[in-house]
């Protein structure tokens, strides 16, 4: 798992995460907000949101090598407040997910959602 700490909370980070996203062409799948969940349900939890987005261009062609790969796409980040108050991102080594599933002839791709993952946490995360 890839962690990297932001300078601002979870809800500026997750927001900066979608724009860029967003901007660069992925398609916002979803937004889930557990600390809101929680509250409705009477309980408290710190700040703690999910955002799921992807590029077919690059899910697909790890789907068609095996498509088991599908239960790890479309990418997802995970947003949170420690107990220190400090907002995170963590999101799953692609390198590591897709090696799991015995994908051999799509490097370029995952080696591409590396980048790209590494790249729109940078954003969401730094000034």
């Amino acid at each position: 798992m890839i962690k990297k700490q932001s300078n601002f909370d979870v809800k500026t980070t997750l927001d900066r995460l979608e724009n860029i996203a967003q901007e660069k062409g992925a398609t916002i799948i979803a937004r889930v907000n557990h600390a809101n969940a929680a509250a409705k349900n009477g309980m408290h939890l710190r700040p703690t949101e999910v955002l799921f987005f992807g590029n077919p261009k690059l899910g697909t062609p790890l789907m068609q090598s095996n498509q088991l790969a599908a239960i790890d796409l479309p990418m997802k980040v995970l947003g949170w407040e420690d107990e220190q108050g400090k907002t995170w991102l963590a999101y799953n080594s692609p390198k590591m997910t897709f090696e799991d599933y015995n994908i051999r002839d799509q490097d370029a791709k995952i080696e591409q959602l590396v980048n790209v993952l590494d790249y729109f946490t940078e954003i969401a995360t730094s000034d």
